[in-house]
């Protein structure tokens, strides 16, 4: 069994160096892996403050490169998720009925072939000098490697759904220790991830990456228009689905997107026809209100993915005859399907890495080559999700006196470990929304206790205090909890690990006036189980908090308002300081602004008086 590694470790040109690289799309990223270990991996984003970054990670890259101390010559493989000989025939076809598109994919195709080039240019080498070996993996296989590769499990199932790459929607293969099988595929332009791009784009949400707002949504509403919904996406076999490609226009156009300069954040065209809003009504505005009708039809959506999703599941358990499932691809994120498959399906552990989506692509591309390619044996298991950039004490430090200039109201403590974590117990039970800013950065898209921003899950108006003062979004949203993986099944109807923040479960119903911060309006919470072993620092915090308030769990969101979650301490402390957050918590310094001191919060006796 293939054990986990939390911890960066410099190298040299005699090991195995392998570089992945997701370049040229959304979610640009890159990933090191040393002597089959993952040493580092970043999105573009993290680094360039442009979310959903595309074009070449040059500075993520860099990271990776700084990170297991080498240079860009002394790699042996650089890895790409992406194969211009995959699904040919297909791809033929399609160039010839839509020429722009296969125009625009041309164009890609082109940059991914002289990636050595624009690698050589970027980093000011001689291309002559780059002697690794450039390894092509269709973007699925990418995908079914990043979840599986990185898992606990021997053998699995392994199951990619997303919107396109390669030409292919989604793909499902069988992990037999380091090599999987590929069992079968589903090809463009059936694609469960467009299916739900398209509809969140009807119900009025139109920026890049939007489709959890709508899974979000749709707790909210009834699955009204579900028979409807049977005709635009259905399964039509064991393990495969259409669309009702009447109801959307990437089929006869091509799924337009806006993503080659690396300076701005990727803009999808529109996927949906004119014959859906004929069937539906009209689509939403982004500005108008949301009714009752788009509640319901974000139900209904939700609802037929799930029953697509839940005959793949089935059928794939049959077929492979495992208990154990990986998940990847963008449909991966999907936590309240996540959460149904141990109902629906004879699954008993699923496996889902933090980067799910196509960030992920670095990863699974240098595993791929690592296991697939190169016949090396496992070695790692990803059990945590710190593998960005991390912060010296004496970083900190100098940030912190930069940024707390003459006149600041902001009171500054240096404490040790064990008193840090008990002052934050107390300024969060306190009601005080708190900073957390701890370790490497997070690989993914969730905040996972090393750039968070916490508070008390027992107060029910912490929701509208988050979205108010802290993160500006629509107040249908939910908010996540963190909770100690001994006590998940105290509170919630499954203890399976949730340690992403990739299931959502049922809260027991006794508890959920507990915690009713972190309860979804359907009972639900999308949480994270914390562990000991993974996370200790944040493993600690909770302990603490449950010691103190009875309740050994928090409230959980990004540390970001409205940008990529913050990733050095300057962008933390700009972050602190623009809103009405209380506390931050950095390594081991704690920052209060003394407006929140004298502001007549409740005090820590006074919430011990109350829960007691």
């Amino acid at each position: 069994m293939p054990t986990g590694a939390s911890e960066s470790s410099k190298t040299n040109a005699a090991h195995m160096i392998i570089l992945g690289i997701n370049a040229y799309h959304a979610n640009a990223s890159a990933a090191i892996v040393v002597d089959g270990r993952l040493i580092a991996a970043v999105e573009e984003e993290r680094l360039n403050r442009v979310k959903y970054a595309a074009g070449l990670p040059v500075r993520a890259i860099q990271y990776c490169l700084d990170e297991a101390g080498a240079r860009l010559q002394d790699i042996d493989h650089i890895a790409i998720p992406r194969d211009p000989r995959a699904r040919l025939g297909t791809k033929l076809r399609y160039a010839m009925r839509m020429p722009r598109f296969a125009l625009d994919r041309i164009r890609v195709m082109r940059r991914f072939a002289g990636i050595d080039e624009d690698l050589a240019a970027a980093f000011e080498l001689d291309s002559k000098k780059i002697r690794a070996q450039v390894h092509r993996i269709e973007h699925h296989a990418a995908h079914l490697a990043s979840a599986y590769f990185v898992s606990p499990f021997d053998h699995a199932a392994v199951l990619s759904a997303d919107g396109l790459g390669d030409f292919g929607s989604s793909m499902w293969a069988l992990g037999e220790g380091s090599q999987m099988r590929v069992l079968g595929d589903v090809r463009f332009p059936h694609s469960l991830g467009i299916y739900y791009a398209a509809l969140t784009q009807y119900i009025g949400f139109w920026k890049f990456g939007d489709e959890y707002k709508v899974m979000g949504l749709a707790a909210y509403g009834q699955p009204e228009f579900l028979d409807e919904f049977h005709r635009i996406v259905y399964a039509d076999g064991p393990l495969s689905f259409r669309l009702g490609l009447q109801y959307f226009v990437h089929q006869n156009q091509g799924p337009e997107m806006t993503w080659r300069e690396s300076g701005r954040t990727p803009v999808l065209g529109r996927l949906f026809s004119d014959y859906l809003e004929q069937r539906l009504g009209p689509a939403r505005k982004a500005e108008e209100p949301i009714e009752q009708r788009h509640k319901n039809i974000a139900a209904s959506m939700q609802a037929a993915l799930e029953e697509v999703l839940a005959k793949h599941w089935n059928a794939l358990a049959e077929k492979t005859q495992q208990k154990a499932l990986c998940l990847a691809g963008g449909v991966a994120f999907n936590c309240v399907a996540n959460g149904k498959i141990f109902e629906c399906s004879p699954f008993e552990r699923v496996y889902v890495q933090p980067a799910a989506g196509d960030a992920g692509l670095s990863v699974g591309a240098a595993f791929a080559v690592n296991h697939q390619v190169l016949g090396r044996p496992r070695e790692f298991v990803m059990e945590q999700s710190g593998w960005g950039p991390g912060f010296s004490s004496e970083q900190l430090r100098g940030a912190i006196e930069r940024f707390n200039g003459p006149g600041d109201e902001i009171q500054i403590s240096e404490l040790a470990e064990d008193a840090l974590v008990q002052e934050t117990a107390r300024h969060i039970a306190a009601g005080k929304v708190t900073g957390w800013f701890q370790g490497r950065v997070e690989w993914g898209p969730r905040a996972l206790g090393q750039r968070s921003i916490l508070a008390d899950p027992q107060r029910a108006e912490m929701k509208e205090v988050l979205n108010r003062r802290i993160k500006h979004r629509e107040l249908f949203r939910p908010f996540a909890p963190s909770i100690l993986e001994e006590a998940a099944g105290e509170y919630f109807e499954r203890a399976h690990p949730s340690p992403f923040m990739t299931f959502a479960y049922r809260v027991r119903p006794e508890k959920r006036d507990l915690i009713p911060a972190a309860t979804h309006v359907d009972g639900t919470a999308r949480l994270q189980t914390v562990s000991r072993r993974a996370t200790p620092l944040y493993w600690k915090l909770l302990r603490v908090f449950g010691d103190l308030t009875g309740v050994p769990a928090v409230v959980n969101t990004s540390f970001n308002d409205n940008e990529p979650i913050v990733c050095r301490p300057e962008e933390a402390l700009d972050c602190f300081r623009r809103t009405q957050m209380d506390v931050l918590v950095m390594g081991n310094f704690i920052l209060e602004k003394k407006l929140a001191l004298a502001s007549g919060m409740e005090t820590f006796e006074g919430v011990v008086k109350r829960t007691n």
